[in-house]
């Protein structure tokens, strides 16, 4: 059709689209064609910028944090149709038998616990500052435990805290466990054994932090000068060649790290500090730091 329509212009087909006005027009002779395009971008109605990328024709995405995924069905009580007038005796039977099945459904178990989970993973994420990969990641291991049917008989708090916990360490998110024992104000103890039962359950094996990934927070959380920085980082890097770091704490090892460079460089950071950030106690520090001169000593 376009070829059609074009022929009586120019030989050369070369059409070029302006999505702005929806026009095609021939980039050889100018010539505008008859058709026009169809724009399958976004509306563009939004007054900020999040309403502007959000503003789209199929409406918001599919989550897997949301109980019901994001298409919640809202059911009025009324038998009034979007006019007002009042439906029919055969259409309110049928309203009448949605609005059973839509509760019904909202009302089982697994809803319930979904309910529960996914608004306890919100708090963890604010408490955490967890980025969407995680919740995501955390959503979608706790929905295949449970469509494994093997959550029966324990805690919703428990299990979710594991699967936050799986999440991060599978994709690369540096979060310790007590961190996310304290956000999920569960013990230490239950979040460890809940943590086997998935990673034994889901059989998923997860990657193990490296020291390195807990440097960084360390040092921004103790607030070294830029020289104390440069030599952790220095620091760590040969403890990672040296393989002082197998079956060791990764944040005992960031926390002995920083404690000796710091020392190094004269700066007054207590090792009673670096302890109360890292969770690490003075005297696992001390050992680390000891271990990490007797192996490596003043070269670096």
């Amino acid at each position: 059709m376009m070829s059609v329509i074009h022929s009586q212009y120019c030989k050369n087909l070369s059409p070029i689209t302006d999505f702005n006005t929806g026009e095609i027009a021939c980039g050889t002779c100018g010539s505008v064609i008859l058709e026009k395009a169809i724009d399958i971008g976004p509306e563009q109605t939004g007054f900020t910028k999040e309403e502007y990328e959000s503003n789209t024709r199929v409406g918001t995405k599919l989550t897997l944090k949301m109980s019901d995924m994001g298409l919640s069905t809202v059911i009025q009580q009324s038998n009034k149709d979007s006019t007002g007038k009042s439906l029919s005796t055969e259409n309110s039977k049928i309203f009448y038998r949605l609005r059973l099945w839509d509760r019904n459904s909202k009302s089982k178990q697994e809803y319930k616990s979904f309910n529960k989970a996914f608004s306890l993973l919100d708090g963890i994420r604010a408490k955490l500052g967890l980025p969407e990969s995680v919740v995501e990641k955390s959503a979608h291991i706790f929905r295949k435990a449970a469509g494994k049917k093997i959550l029966s008989g324990r805690s919703t708090a428990g299990i979710l805290c594991a699967t936050v916990y799986l999440a991060c360490r599978i994709t690369g998110t540096p979060r310790t466990l007590q961190d996310i024992a304290d956000a999920g104000n569960i013990k230490r103890k239950n979040l460890q054994k809940n943590y086997r039962f998935l990673v034994n359950e889901l059989d998923i094996t997860p990657e193990t932090y490296s020291p390195a990934d807990f440097v960084e927070r360390v040092l921004n959380d103790v607030g070294v000068g830029k020289k104390t920085r440069m030599d952790a980082i220095r620091l760590m890097s040969r403890v990672l060649d040296a393989g002082i770091s197998t079956s060791k704490n990764p944040m005992s090892m960031a926390a002995a790290v920083v404690n000796l460079a710091s020392v190094r460089n004269n700066e007054k950071i207590s090792q009673l500090k670096i302890s109360e950030i890292s969770g690490i106690s003075s005297v696992t520090i001390r050992d680390r730091s000891k271990e990490i001169r007797k192996k490596i000593g003043g070269e670096w």
